[in-house]
């Protein structure tokens, strides 16, 4: 093992010092014989928290990820599947039940201690962590961590260590050397005593122990599944219609709900007027959900016009009167305050770049701001509950089943024996579906007709409308130049900080850097959004590198490139997106490239645009991507995100702009919230770069880029710098 870092060192001594004062039931133990009784209530045999096998000799493996269209849960699959040498004709998948005992520790463990750990400390880091994630309700999909934390941590190490419990069994019962022993397609090879067995007829044994915590695990050059562009297991469903969505799940005499929540954040219902509404045909019940009013019909067009013709009366919570203007000047106030009274929250900081700024031979500033986003998920928020006495069960696309377990125990008073929680697949998510508001809602609406299921379904406008946000930004940058106009110290000024904390690294060789922030509150609700902060500091970090460059009268590659000098792999992938698009060629008057290079969740992704804007409305016509994920687990997968996270983002920088007025989103439905529509969709052309190290995401950073590439894009078409985003908002008129 390689030497252990600081950071690890520290970490490690902190959780095994907890673990040795809480004793040995810290550590994580032998798990399976718990487990089984959740998962294994079939003729399987659990070997582990991920892996059954079923007396055919069939392997399921258990995933706790849900799948929201990225095709993650396949490759999971594979990983587990490829370290155990089995059958891949026989591998199915199993949703992990919403239980703390399913509790993703791997993730946590990825987030806070991405490191490996001295093998002695490995059961109680793992054990500690496992309570760390029970406590968050940690079974989230998002973060772009299912492959490289679940996966890496879980499902490879649950394979390799199952196939060497079953080599050993073999090798025990048949008298020979283990290291004889093959292993091919789920079955156990001697070759040498003509002993051959399948998986199945050493399970019972094999699922007594407890397999290594740190097995030998394969290398790249013996993948048989993995870096392999194997179907995904959730697509011919999807193709012949047979998959069950949220929307489409249903039961027997269920009834149908929709609400309307109060307009302005935070306020709640006063008053209102039933009488003429439970008249209307098919309504069963109006119900007051404190926020908002439910309606249960006979059928989901009943209850939307019932809800419709409701007379309500809200709260007033004061912010009646806020508009998208006021919050922006909110922000800049905000902003000139902490630099007044010298109380910015520092981000981080090296060098002294202040002082190097008032310095400098030369400075430029500039500010730049990007808007409140809403998901707009293709299927609307909803699901469906059923309360039967003291049970209740609910089902529904959840990024989160855990967590809506949870809240259903201690909001809503249920006890933990009395509730299932049944996760679907996810008509998108990009983070929308990791809250607990929907299922709540459902959830009190079934409650209210005890004895029947009932399915709750937001209309366009509540979901466009009451989304949980991500955030305008403003952010103000200045850099200190020396006499060849390159940047030797870097301002950064900007309005609140979400995660992930190294979404403002600038990983340019600029030696002073002061990157702070001030928070300024907002009725609002904020959630997680595609690649959450990375979106708009990437925006901002990356637009201002192309103005240095148009300064120094450099070309943006070559600038860029020079100044990531010492970060050879961003140089690598910013090399190889401009040889993709042939920088600096010659382009049709009206057509401009862009480029633009941003490390997010573990993966570096460099874009170039090609943008036409002869006609004064901007075409993107190609995109070329570049990304090093360390190496793709399933490239054809890999790339499929990295395209859809360009769609979103484009959408997002060509038209996202919810805007505030009188407290509540103006914004309704897709004809004043747009999105890029298949004739404006350009070619996208993605090259994988194996780089090696550690796996990175591939769900998330393929969006960064995007916006400040378009930008830069229109910027050497028509000369016209774009700092607020959308570019809809824009004069983009070439001339």
């Amino acid at each position: 093992m390689g030497k252990i870092s600081r950071r690890a060192f520290i970490a490690t001594g902190l959780l095994a010092g907890g673990g040795i004062a809480l004793g040995i039931g810290v550590r994580l133990g032998h798990r399976t014989p718990e487990l089984a009784s959740l998962v294994a209530k079939d003729s399987g045999i659990l070997l582990n928290a991920w892996l059954k096998i079923f007396p055919d000799n069939s392997i399921t493996v258990i995933t706790p990820h849900v799948e929201m269209g990225q095709g993650a849960n396949s490759v999971l699959a594979m990983m587990l599947a490829d370290e155990l040498d089995a059958d891949w004709d026989t591998v199915s998948l199993e949703q992990a039940p919403a239980h703390e005992a399913y509790s993703n520790f791997h993730m946590v463990r990825e987030y806070i201690l991405p490191v490996q750990v001295p093998e002695m400390f490995e059961d109680t880091v793992n054990g500690a962590l496992l309570k760390v994630a029970q406590g968050m309700s940690m079974q989230v999909t998002g973060g772009s961590f299912s492959i490289r934390s679940t996966g890496q941590r879980g499902m490879r190490v649950a394979g390799a260590a199952a196939r060497k419990l079953f080599v050993d069994a073999a090798a025990n019962e048949w008298g020979v050397p283990a290291d004889e022993i093959n292993v091919e397609n789920s079955h156990l090879i001697h070759s040498a005593s003509n002993n051959k067995a399948p998986f199945i007829a050493f399970a019972e044994q094999v699922a007594t122990e407890r397999g290594e915590l740190v097995p030998t695990l394969k290398t790249p050059d013996q993948y048989k599944l993995m870096g392999k562009d194997i179907p995904r297991m959730d697509i011919p469903e999807k193709v012949d219609g047979s998959a069950i969505f949220g929307v489409d799940v249903e039961l027997p005499g269920m009834k149908y709900a929709t609400v309307r929540n109060a307009p302005v954040f935070g306020s709640s219902v006063v008053d209102f007027n039933a009488a003429a509404v439970k008249k209307m045909p098919g309504v069963q019940k109006v119900v007051n959900l404190g926020d908002a009013i439910g309606v249960i019909a006979d059928g989901y067009w009943q209850a939307k016009k019932a809800t419709d013709a409701l007379e309500i009366k809200y709260s007033d919570t004061g912010h009646g009167q806020s508009s998208s203007e006021k919050l922006f000047s909110e922000q800049r106030d905000s902003l000139d305050n902490a630099v007044a009274k010298g109380d910015e929250k520092k981000d981080f900081s090296h060098g002294k770049a202040r002082q190097q700024i008032e310095r400098a031979d030369h400075t430029l500033a500039a500010e730049y701001q990007v808007p409140t986003l809403a998901h707009a998920t293709m299927e609307p928020m909803n699901a469906t509950a059923w309360v039967q006495g003291e049970k209740i069960s609910l089902w529904g696309g959840l990024q989160n089943p855990l967590r809506v377990r949870n809240h259903l125990i201690e909001a809503l008073g249920y006890d933990a024996e009395n509730v299932e929680v049944h996760t679907t697949y996810l008509g998108g998510g990009f983070g929308r579906r990791s809250t607990t508001d929907y299922p709540e809602q459902a959830a009190k609406l079934a409650a209210a007709l005890p004895g029947v299921p009932v399915k709750m379904i937001w209309s366009r406008e509540e979901d466009i409308q009451h989304d949980v946000y991500r955030t305008a930004t403003v952010a103000r940058l200045k850099a200190g130049l020396n006499s060849k106009q390159m940047p030797v110290a870097w301002d950064m000024q900007y309005v609140d900080k979400n995660d992930p904390a190294d979404a403002t690294l600038v990983h340019y060789d600029i030696p002073h850097q002061f990157v702070h922030y001030t928070d300024t509150p907002t009725h609002v609700p904020f959630g997680p959004w595609r690649s959450v902060d990375h979106t708009q500091h990437a925006f901002f970090i990356e637009s201002f590198i192309d103005e240095l460059a148009h300064n120094a009268k450099l070309d943006p590659f070559e600038f860029r490139r020079n100044l990531l000098a010492k970060n050879p792999r961003m140089q690598t992938v910013l090399e190889t997106v401009a040889k993709m698009a042939n920088w600096g060629r010659p382009m049709p008057p009206g057509w401009g490239q862009g480029i633009a290079i941003h490390t997010a969740f573990g993966t570096t992704a460099a874009e170039v645009v090609e943008v036409d804007v002869s006609t004064g409305t901007p075409k993107v016509k190609k995109v070329y991507c570049a990304a090093d994920p360390g190496f793709a687990m399933h490239p054809d997968g890999f790339i499929a995100q990295m395209e859809s996270g360009i769609i979103y983002g484009l959408t997002a920088a060509l038209y996202g702009d919810i805007q505030i007025r009188q407290g509540a989103v103006k914004q309704s439905n897709f004809h004043d919230y747009k999105m890029l529509r298949m004739d404006e969709a350009p070619d996208i052309e993605v090259a994988i770069i194996n780089g090696g190290g550690r796996l990175g995401g591939g769900g998330e950073p393929g969006t960064p880029p995007v916006s400040p590439a378009l930008t830069n894009a229109i910027f050497a078409a028509t000369g016209k710098r774009i700092r607020e985003l959308p570019v809809s908002r824009h004069d983009r008129s070439y001339s």
